[in-house]
């Protein structure tokens, strides 16, 4: 009466034992970490070293991490260059360029919100201690921040694609 039952577990649990789950955790864990590196883009190199830590055998090239070391600082001048530029697109002083880097730099150390918060700061403390702007011009500034900052963001998710697309090429074609 209940053969039916066993002959359906057999099947199942010679399914499961037909899985080579070292693989599937490795290529689990690595497509995880490569959607957060995606959507956060704060650690883009992690999944391609515990990958190719873990998977020697179908891990990336050093051409490969060479292209994605080259990708990573292409994003990091993004970050740190399309605030400035964009500050300086809508008025900002020299001064309130540098207050924008420097804000950029010292907000890399306080996480997500210092890196969205210390650029504006830098730019307006700045613009406003040094360049001895007024409010206004000081916080027009402030919006060209905020707008190269958003520019950036957008470059640096193209750079991001790219990574990954690096990434897949390297690891499966390889």
């Amino acid at each position: 009466m209940w053969d039916w039952l066993i002959d359906s577990w057999e099947w199942v649990a010679a399914f499961f034992s037909a899985i080579d789950w070292a693989m599937l955790g490795v290529w689990s864990l690595t497509g995880c970490l490569l959607i957060v590196g995606t959507l956060g883009a704060i650690v883009p190199f992690l999944p391609a070293v515990i990958h190719t830590l873990l998977r020697p055998d179908a891990g990336v090239s050093w051409t490969g991490f060479a292209i994605l070391g080259l990708l990573v600082v292409i994003a990091y001048v993004f970050d740190f260059v399309s605030g400035a530029l964009g500050a300086r697109w809508f008025g900002a002083s020299r001064w309130g360029m540098l207050g924008v880097i420097l804000g950029g730099i010292v907000g890399m150390f306080l996480g997500i919100i210092g890196l969205l918060i210390g650029p504006l700061v830098g730019g307006f403390a700045f613009e406003m201690l040094f360049a001895k702007q007024d409010t206004k011009t000081a916080a027009r500034s402030t919006w060209g921040t905020i707008v190269g900052t958003g520019v950036g963001l957008v470059a640096r998710v193209v750079v991001s694609l790219a990574m990954l697309i690096v990434f897949f090429v390297d690891a499966l074609g390889g």
